[in-house]
């Protein structure tokens, strides 16, 4: 894909789960879906450090309930920070569109500090957008969520289904390649979250084991529940 071409947008449903109701479809996909080679023994750790702006318009529009809108992080695994990604998702419905640009460390660095000029350099649209927003309406790093992954991955439909679990927020928003950080859990230690992404068509004998028609689908922002976490203990902390 070409640096300033995007990607369409693909359909996203999630669902809240219990570790019991997830170990039953993980069992059924077991035997249709592949698991996915990137993960190492079929579970990874994801790191992402979310920002928004002076107004904090993207937690207060997702709590809101606004259909249309979008999110900054930077995501990096596995607490390895060979690979990071600048991402940007947009959000339309039930539709998702996610774009993203390879940053260094040092880079990821700058911005942490407020040097942003290099961005604006990019040949890559996304790190000229972010720019903008950095420059126009004070983005800043907001909070670092933390979560371990396990995928499964289906090409016809080009389907990716997970299971998030441990979802946890860091304190302390600038320090995100410090591993021992502390966080605190943002949802039950017995609850997960199962995304089920796909850009055409889910097929039917997917959809027949997963709960989509027995479960109601959740509008769980890992984002906002993670950030008012971090708020809660910040003014027990203080």
């Amino acid at each position: 894909m070409k640096n300033n071409q995007e990607p369409g947008f693909r359909h996203e449903l999630k669902f809240l789960l219990s570790k019991t109701e997830s170990e039953i479809f993980k069992k059924r996909l077991d035997i249709l879906l592949s698991r996915d080679l990137h993960a190492d023994n079929g579970v990874y750790m994801i790191r992402s450090l979310y920002f928004d702006d002076r107004d904090e318009s993207a937690y207060f529009e997702k709590m809101s309930g606004i259909e249309s809108r979008k999110k900054y992080r930077i995501r990096f695994y596995n607490g390895n920070d060979d690979v990071i990604r600048l991402e940007r998702k947009r959000k339309e419905g039930q539709y998702i569109q996610k774009v993203s640009a390879k940053l260094t460390r040092q880079e990821v660095d700058q911005i942490l500090v407020g040097q942003y000029d290099f961005l604006r350099f990019r040949k890559e649209k996304l790190c000229q957008d972010f720019y903008m927003e950095c420059m126009v309406k004070g983005m800043r790093p907001a909070v670092i969520v933390d979560y371990e992954r396990e995928p499964f991955v289906y090409p016809y439909g080009d389907v990716r289904i997970t299971f998030d679990s441990s979802i946890r927020a860091g304190l302390y928003e600038h320090t995100p390649f410090d591993m021992d950080m502390p966080v605190v859990e943002a949802i039950d230690r017995d609850k997960l979250i199962l995304e089920v992404k796909y850009t055409e068509y889910l097929p039917e004998m997917i959809r027949d084991i997963l709960p989509i028609a027995d479960s109601v689908q959740v509008a769980f922002s890992k984002y906002t529940m993670c950030l008012e976490k971090k708020k809660e203990l910040s003014g027990v902390l203080e």
